[in-house]
């Protein structure tokens, strides 16, 4: 994970890379290893945290070791120094080889500051920044192993996320942010999101939990589907969070290049028998292993992200609304209450009650074609007489 900071004007940013063990071959810690070196080998500063409570081990030793290699300037901090009788703790660690120890307690903040004015002390003071643009904050969800990370990765031009044959991998959200034309992204790599009864694991639990806050706080979403495998049921569920959350989606078909003789027509209408509920969210083809149509993904993002923020004057859809033909029932006016999704309220006269869902779904259908809205869900609540329908 990494963040910008700032510490008494100084701006800086922070990476926290993954747990490193520095002689294990398995699989993923020899990828958190790569990884983290890649961020070592860059930075001005280099923090190692260790646990004071606990004794030196050779992991600790070995790790001390490498970093030194580095010729960065390394401080050690000791975590778990709650109290000022515990800073004796940090003196055991000098052992280590490392100058610059500082105890630490990161759960009750005691010492940090000490740390922070030793660490960024090189570091020019910057100039107020200027304002900020909002991100666009797109999560990347679907099933288990379908290639979430390697789309991550492909999106961003560097290996993020770790890939891995084995599902599940990633249990924690990893984010990114990226700035493509002009146009800053933040893109977040979600967990593998199985079917409720293929979650057993506490851990896998709780990252499906968090999948989907990421998906609420997300303004558009990319749900991966694997080409190879097709579409299933569990994908349509997955799908169906993103709709009911009113977010923007775009639905990519990962692992393309793998087939050979399928037709995009014939896959097109597979997704859409699938997922009819999704008739307004446009489908890409890519690879996200080779980068095939991944960078066409960021002008599709920036207008589904549009869609979904657009506003229409009330007098203009009322303009709109007179054009339209309803036998049953007039429509008084309409107005937009909001975006992200689209959302609006439809007033009606007559004596029948809220309009009837076939003539919801024509004006829903009839503002897709008037206004756009593309790759969003949209939001219709009539009212007459004082109730409401929401749908």
């Amino acid at each position: 994970m990494h963040g910008q900071a700032e510490h008494r004007g100084r701006r800086f940013e922070l990476i926290d890379t993954g747990g490193i063990i520095v002689d294990d071959q398995e699989y993923i810690p020899s990828q958190i290893l790569r990884q983290a070196r890649v961020a070592l080998q860059s930075a001005a500063q280099i923090i190692l945290l260790v646990d004071g409570r606990a004794e030196i081990t050779g992991a600790d030793r070995d790790l001390a070791r490498m970093l030194l290699r580095l010729g960065r300037p390394i401080t050690l901090a000791v975590n778990k120094a709650d109290t000022r009788a515990q800073d004796g703790l940090a003196n055991a660690f000098y052992e280590l080889g490392i100058r610059d120890v500082f105890p630490v307690s990161a759960e009750h903040a005691t010492g940090v500051e000490a740390l922070l004015d030793h660490v960024t002390a090189g570091f020019a003071a910057g100039e107020a920044a200027p304002p900020a643009v909002e991100p666009i904050k797109v999560a990347i969800i679907g099933r288990p192993n379908v290639g979430k990370s390697t789309l991550l990765n492909a999106l961003t031009g560097q290996e993020r996320a770790i890939v891995s044959p084995v599902a599940g991998t990633t249990r924690d959200a990893v984010d990114e942010t990226v700035e493509h034309d002009g146009v800053p992204y933040v893109f977040v790599d979600t967990a593998g999101i199985r079917r409720k009864g293929k979650t057993t694991a506490m851990a896998e639990k709780l990252s499906v939990v968090m999948a989907r806050r990421n998906i609420r706080m997300a303004h558009v979403v990319l749900l991966v589907l694997d080409a190879v495998e097709g579409v299933s049921t569990n994908d349509a569920t997955i799908a169906g969070y993103a709709h009911e959350g009113g977010r923007a989606l775009i639905l990519c078909v990962n692992k393309w290049d793998q087939l050979r003789n399928r037709s995009r027509n014939e896959f097109e209408r597979g997704i859409h028998d699938m997922f009819k509920f999704l008739d307004y969210a446009p489908i890409r083809f890519i690879s996200a292993k080779t980068g095939a149509g991944v960078a066409g993904l960021f002008p599709l993002i920036q207008e589904v992200y549009q869609a979904a923020s657009t506003r229409i004057p009330t007098g203009e859809l009322n303009r709109w609304v007179e054009q339209l033909r309803f036998d049953e029932r007039k429509i008084l006016y309409v107005t937009q209450a909001s975006f992200r999704p689209p959302s609006f309220v439809v007033f009606t006269g007559g004596k029948g009650g809220p309009l009837h869902f076939s003539h919801e779904r024509y004006l829903i259908n009839q503002l897709r074609r008037s206004f756009g809205f593309r790759g969003t869900p949209i939001v219709l609540k009539t009212k007459a007489k004082g109730t409401g329908k929401k749908r």
